[in-house]
C-alpha cells in the first residue's frame, strides 16, 4: 500500500516536472531565442536579462529627465529608487529580524506566520484530500530549481522563506546588514523561487502584439505597465509628482507582485478573490469593477462567495470550489481552458475603443481568434448562441459609442481648425515638456492653465477617454446601467450636447464679430465728416451726443412750460 502510493507519488511528480511550463506559450521562448526544452535555470536568466534590459521596458524610460523619484516612491519602484535604511546599524540573524520586527511592525511578522512562506513543513504533510495538496508538488517543483540556481543543496529542503530570503537573498545567508544589503523585492526576485508565475505573467509581452501597432507591443498589460506610466508624457512632466504617483500606484505590477498579492502574507486566497483587481480597475476611465460588481456575475459573486472554496486552484474552482459564478480571474486567467499569469491573450478591445485604429481590428483575423477564445471562456457556463449574441451585441454597441464620440471630436477640432477655440490665440499657454500642445488631448485631465484646455475641448477628452471607455466596459461586463444610463451612453450624448451647444455659440459670437468688423470698415462717423478716423465707435458716440443734446433741450423746453 505504502509503495503504491510512493509510486503515484513519484508519477505526479514527474508528470508536474513535465507540464509545469505548459501554460509559458511558444511566444516566449520565441522571444528568449530558447527551445522549450530549456532548463528552468536557462529559462530564468533569460526572463531576468529581459526584465532588467532598459530597451525592453526596464528604468526610467525616455522620459527621464523631465522627473525625479519622491521619497514614495522606492516602495513603487525600488529597482530605479530604494536605498537601505542609513539609520539601522543592525546587523541581524533570521530570528532577529522577527524578533524586532515583532515590535516594531507586528502586522508585518503575524501576516508572515500565516504565511505559506512561514510553514514549509505544514505543506509537506498535506495529504491528496487537501484542496490545496498541489502546493506539496508546487513547493518540490521550487526547490528543484533552487538547486539548479545552486541555493539549495542536493536533498535540502527549504526550512521557511523568511526576512533574510526575500530582502537579502535566498537561503544563502545567515546575518543581514541593514545599511549593505537590505532589497526592496521586486518581481525577479520572487522568480527566484515563482519561476513559472513569472514567466507566465512575463509572456503577455509576447502575446499581446498589435495588426497595425495599436498599441506598442506587450501594452496593455501588467507585465509593461510601469514602461506605460512613464512613457506617458504628462505623468513624466507634471510638476506635482504626488499626483503624478496616483497613477504609480496602480501601474507598479511591473516592478512588483505584491499588488495582488499582498504582503506579507503573500495569499493565493485573497488573490483569486475579484476584490484583489478591484484597487486598480475602478473609476471614471476603466471601471471594471463596479461593472463586474453590479452585474449578476458579480452579485452572485457577492452573496454566494463566502460559500466558494478559495484554496482550490482556478481550475477547479468551479467543478470542486462550488464556485457558480465567474470571477475576474476566471475569466482573464483563462485562455483555452488552462489557467496563467497571463491575463492579455484574449484582449481586443484594450478596454479604449477610442485609441486610433483599434475599432479597425474587430471583425479582422486577430480579432476574429481572440473572439474564438472568448467564446470558449463564456460556454463555459452558457450556450454558444448566448455567448455570441453578446459579444456581437458588446461590439456593435461600443462601436455606436465610439461613431459618437467621433462625431463630437470632430466638431471640437474644426472649432480649433477654425482658431475659435476660447483663449486660443491670445490666452493659451503650453503644457509642460515632453507634452506639446494639441487639441482634446490626454495631458488635459492633469494639467490646466488658462484657456488650456477650453472646457469644451475637456467635453471632447472625457468623452473618448472616460464615457467610451465605460459604455464599453459597462458591456464586456455585463452592467446594463453602466452602458445605457448611468454611465455610458447617457453621459455620451450629455457630453455630446454640451459640445453642439457650445459650438453654436461660439460660430455665432465669431459671425457677430465680424459683422461688428464689417461695420467698423465703413467708417461711417458722424463726427468725422471727412472719413479720415470713422469707426463704429464713433458713430456710436455721435448718436450718443446728439441724444443727450436733444435730452437736454427737452428738459429746458419742459421748464418753461410749466
Amino acid at each position: 500500500m505504502v509503495a503504491r502510493l510512493w509510486l503515484q507519488l513519484l508519477a505526479f511528480g514527474l508528470v508536474f516536472a513535465a507540464t509545469a511550463r505548459a501554460e509559458i506559450p511558444k511566444e516566449t521562448y520565441d522571444a528568449l531565442k530558447l527551445d522549450k526544452s530549456a532548463t528552468s535555470k536557462q529559462l530564468y536568466e533569460a526572463l531576468v536579462n529581459r526584465y532588467k534590459d532598459p530597451a525592453e521596458g526596464a528604468g526610467r524610460g525616455s522620459h527621464a529627465k523631465y522627473w525625479e523619484p519622491i521619497a514614495f516612491g522606492k516602495y513603487l519602484y525600488p529597482a530605479i529608487s530604494y536605498k537601505p535604511p542609513s539609520s539601522v546599524k543592525d546587523v541581524a540573524s533570521r530570528k532577529e529580524c522577527v524578533k524586532c520586527h515583532t515590535d516594531e511592525t507586528p502586522v508585518w511578522v503575524n501576516a508572515w506566520k500565516k504565511s505559506t512562506h512561514a510553514n514549509l513543513d505544514k505543506v509537506r504533510k498535506l495529504t491528496a484530500r487537501d484542496p490545496a495538496y498541489y502546493k506539496k508538488a508546487k513547493l518540490e517543483e521550487v526547490e528543484k530549481h533552487l538547486r539548479t540556481l545552486g541555493k539549495l543543496g542536493a536533498g535540502e529542503q527549504l526550512k521557511e522563506v523568511g526576512c533574510i530570503d526575500c530582502h537579502v537573498d535566498v537561503n544563502t545567508k545567515k546575518n543581514a546588514d541593514h545599511r549593505a544589503d537590505l532589497r526592496m523585492p521586486t518581481a525577479d526576485v520572487c522568480a527566484t523561487c515563482h519561476l513559472q508565475e513569472f514567466a507566465e505573467r512575463e509572456s503577455e509581452r509576447d502575446t499581446i502584439t498589435w495588426p497595425k501597432n495599436q498599441w506598442p507591443k506587450g501594452r496593455p498589460s501588467h507585465a509593461l505597465d510601469f514602461k506605460a506610466n512613464v512613457e506617458t508624457t504628462i505623468w513624466a512632466g507634471m510638476p506635482q509628482r504626488e499626483i503624478a504617483e496616483g497613477c504609480t500606484v496602480c501601474h507598479q505590477n511591473q516592478n512588483k507582485c505584491d499588488t495582488c498579492h499582498t504582503r506579507h502574507e503573500f495569499s493565493v486566497v485573497e488573490a483569486r478573490q475579484p476584490q484583489a483587481c478591484a484597487t486598480c480597475h475602478n473609476g471614471v476611465d476603466h471601471n471594471n469593477w463596479e461593472a463586474y460588481s453590479l452585474s449578476k456575475h458579480g452579485k452572485v459573486a457577492e452573496i454566494m462567495g463566502a460559500k466558494w472554496n478559495w484554496n482550490v486552484q482556478l481550475k477547479d474552482a468551479f467543478s470542486k470550489g462550488g464556485q457558480t459564478a465567474p470571477t475576474c480571474q476566471t475569466c482573464h486567467m483563462e485562455y483555452q481552458g488552462k489557467f496563467s499569469h497571463n491575463m492579455v491573450r484574449k484582449v481586443r478591445w484594450a478596454n479604449y475603443p477610442s485609441v486610433p485604429g483599434i475599432a479597425e481590428n474587430i471583425g479582422g483575423e486577430w480579432s476574429g481568434k481572440r473572439l474564438e477564445a472568448w467564446v470558449k471562456t463564456c460556454t463555459q457556463c452558457h450556450g454558444e448562441s448566448l455567448a455570441r449574441s453578446y459579444l456581437d451585441l458588446m461590439d456593435k454597441g461600443t462601436l455606436a459609442g465610439l461613431a459618437k464620440y467621433q462625431e463630437a471630436h470632430k466638431v471640437v477640432a474644426k472649432l480649433a481648425a477654425d482658431k475659435l477655440l476660447p483663449g486660443q490665440t491670445t490666452n493659451r499657454p503650453a503644457p509642460p515638456p515632453p507634452d506639446k500642445d494639441g487639441i482634446a488631448q490626454f495631458f488635459q485631465l492633469f494639467w490646466t492653465k488658462a484657456n488650456n484646455p477650453s472646457s469644451i475641448e475637456f467635453e471632447a477628452i472625457e468623452m473618448g477617454e472616460n464615457d467610451l471607455a465605460k459604455l464599453h466596459v459597462g458591456m464586456a461586463h455585463v452592467n446594463p446601467g453602466g452602458w445605457t444610463y448611468t454611465e455610458g451612453w447617457e453621459p455620451l450624448n450629455r457630453a455630446y450636447a454640451k459640445i453642439m451647444s457650445e459650438d453654436t455659440k461660439l460660430r455665432d459670437m465669431a459671425a457677430l464679430r465680424d459683422r461688428v468688423a464689417k461695420l467698423e470698415g465703413k467708417r461711417a462717423s458722424l463726427l468725422d465728416l471727412d472719413n479720415n478716423h470713422a469707426s463704429l465707435g464713433g458713430l456710436g458716440g455721435a448718436l450718443l451726443l446728439a441724444g443727450g443734446v436733444a435730452l437736454a433741450g427737452w428738459r429746458r423746453r419742459g421748464k418753461s412750460d410749466r
